[in-house]
């Protein structure tokens, strides 16, 4: 299985905040299937690689008690796939949610980390 993660911490209008998140993860062709308060789950749209390379994207969202505007997201990114090739079908949609969210002009990015 595939699997990739990543961090990022910015400042939004909280009131915009989960409008930018869909906009942002239906721009990766990813469509939003749960929303909670703090978690989030979104797929890969079906028709254009196999079922076991479909992606599925978590967001895990902590809000800072402190600050009503930063935001902290923990995204991790897998699939059924084997990742024997470094450039997988995952790690392309890893690599495209990452920079969608770094460059991002509605949100001011504070904190970016990809593993």
């Amino acid at each position: 299985m595939a699997r990739y993660t990543s961090l990022f911490k910015v400042v939004v209008p909280i009131d915009r905040f989960q409008e930018l998140l869909i906009d942002s993860l239906q721009s990766c062709s990813l469509d939003v299937i749960y929303t909670s308060e703090d978690y989030w789950m979104a797929r890969e749209i079906p028709g254009h690689v196999s079922y076991a390379q479909l992606v599925t994207v978590e967001v895990l969202i902590e809000q800072a008690i402190t600050r009503d505007t930063e935001v902290t997201m923990s995204f991790v990114v897998k699939n059924e796939e084997l990742p024997l090739q470094a450039n997988n079908h995952c790690r392309q949609v890893f690599n495209l949610v990452n920079q969608v969210m770094t460059e991002n002009r509605q949100w001011r990015l504070i904190e970016g980390v990809a593993t």
